[in-house]
């Protein structure tokens, strides 16, 4: 009996969020360790179905950096990056187009139907959900750095995902968009997620990276930084305590924060549950970052 009491105050616990958070959307980027690990992916499948079983609206946007890597090397390809962008000839788009959406996406969408749920990927034909334009990066003395077919998002078909949103079907977006000539471009899938995020409105924007978050002391993983707001962001960023691969998720929390996006979360992917614990607990388990210095209830500020 004690052990039935103790659910039914988790679901009490949970009940005030599943009802602030009812038919709202929540954009959730996946990749890195949380897709490498079949038990963690699983689990927070899990979660997206529930989230949508609830009320919630979720939405997954997903990369695939380390599948895309073994598959050029068992075709004899060497990924090349510049500025933590894949140079993407024409072999290593079809590769990554292939890798994408119809080995990943199409596996996301089948384990989530699967576990009860109801999803669709959101990459071909009718069905494309991002748009974009070539990407040129600018080099140390300002000149244009040709990537390829590198690309960042200009447009959202947020009818088309909203549509789905509202059938209680969870969209499984990939970070590939078409250009104005109808051909494929390689996206940065946290900028893509941010786009999304942006574009829809979204209550949440959440990122399930292989940290609990931001740590003030990396090598201490009890130094995690609950709340930030993006002062403090910048801030640490300068201090070297925000570096490497962090910094792209965090800038595009920041920018998706400008864009109207209500709060933006990084969490650790390799958790189970990580994302319900996140959303639905009062002190929740990773690092949210929010536009103002005041944390939501439950979130302690801590300071840098």
């Amino acid at each position: 009996m004690d052990d039935a009491i103790r659910k039914a105050d988790v679901l009490i616990e949970a009940l005030s969020y599943i009802l602030n958070f009812r038919d709202r959307r929540t954009v959730i980027k996946l990749g890195g360790s949380a897709m490498e690990d079949p038990s963690a992916l699983t689990a927070t499948l899990q979660d997206v179905v529930f989230m949508a079983a609830v009320g919630m609206r979720p939405v997954l946007v997903h990369g695939g950096g380390k599948p895309i890597d073994r598959a050029m090397a068992q075709a004899g390809l060497r990924p090349v990056k510049v500025q933590g962008r894949r140079v993407t000839d024409p072999e290593t788009l079809a590769i990554v187009v292939r890798v994408l959406c119809h080995e990943i996406n199409a596996d996301m969408v089948r384990q989530i139907r699967d576990l009860g749920g109801r999803a669709v990927g959101m990459h071909t034909g009718p069905m494309q959900a991002l748009f974009g334009e070539k990407l040129w990066l600018p080099g140390e003395r300002g000149e244009p750095i040709d990537l390829g077919r590198v690309g960042r998002v200009t447009r959202v078909d947020r009818r088309l995902i909203d549509d789905f949103c509202a059938g209680g079907v969870i969209p499984v977006i990939p970070s590939v968009a078409l250009d104005g000539n109808g051909e494929w471009l390689n996206v940065n899938a946290d900028t893509a997620a941010a786009a999304v995020a942006v574009a829809l409105g979204a209550e949440k924007l959440v990122f399930l990276s292989d940290t609990p978050g931001i740590l003030a002391d990396r090598q201490d993983p009890d130094s995690l930084l609950p709340c930030l707001d993006t002062n403090q962001c910048h801030d640490l960023i300068r201090q070297g305590i925000i570096d490497s691969g962090m910094i792209p998720k965090v800038e595009a929390c920041l920018e998706s924060l400008r864009g109207g996006v209500h709060k933006t979360h990084l969490i650790d992917g390799r958790l189970r549950h990580s994302l319900l614990l996140e959303i639905f607990t009062d002190r929740g388990v990773g690092t949210e970052i929010v536009l103002s210095a005041e944390p939501s209830p439950g979130k302690a500020a801590v300071s840098p």
